[in-house]
């Protein structure tokens, strides 16, 4: 069973000091070890940083992207819903 974490706990992670958590499709993931091998760059990221980023995702990306990378970044689940 994986871990659940509210949108609210991942609004918490925003910095590499507190971790970068972002939401994609109800998983979380820590990007925090990823901002510097992220081929669209930190900001992105830091744009994207403690939110359903879910949309933004999908728009650049494919489902083999969030399989490559699943197993190594998500760490839960959400719990309720997040705001975009």
């Amino acid at each position: 069973m994986s871990k659940v974490i509210t949108p609210a706990e991942v609004a918490t992670h925003k910095t590499p000091d507190t971790r970068i958590y972002v939401i994609i499709d109800g998983g979380v993931y820590d990007v925090t070890n990823f901002v510097d091998e992220h081929p669209g760059g930190a900001k992105v990221l830091a744009r994207v940083a403690r939110k359903d980023a879910s949309k933004q995702f999908w728009k650049y990306h494919n489902e083999g992207v969030l399989k490559k990378y699943s197993l190594r970044l998500k760490i839960g689940v959400t719990e309720g819903k997040a705001k975009l």
